[in-house]
């Protein structure tokens, strides 16, 4: 089942499974970042207004928009 990245708290695991249809402006960028499909992550913190979101994948960490985070399709771990 596909969620928002704004469904899971702080400590929580996901994978990405795919990008929103109407997220074509952003889809390129996280590809770049590597956020690509089966890519594992968890979440590090967020910021006190909710934008924007830190996760650690592959070693870094990465801090997205909530534009962004928004159209990923993720599953929980």
């Amino acid at each position: 089942m596909a969620i928002s990245l704004k469904n899971l708290a702080v400590g929580d695991s996901g994978k990405i499974i795919g990008f929103e249809p109407s997220g074509k402006a952003y889809r390129k960028r996280l590809l770049a970042m590597g956020l690509t499909p089966g890519t594992e992550f968890s979440v590090t913190r967020f910021a006190p207004m909710g934008d924007p979101v830190e996760i650690k994948l592959r070693g870094f960490s990465l801090t997205l928009r909530k534009d962004e985070a928004a159209i990923l399709l993720i599953e929980k771990l």
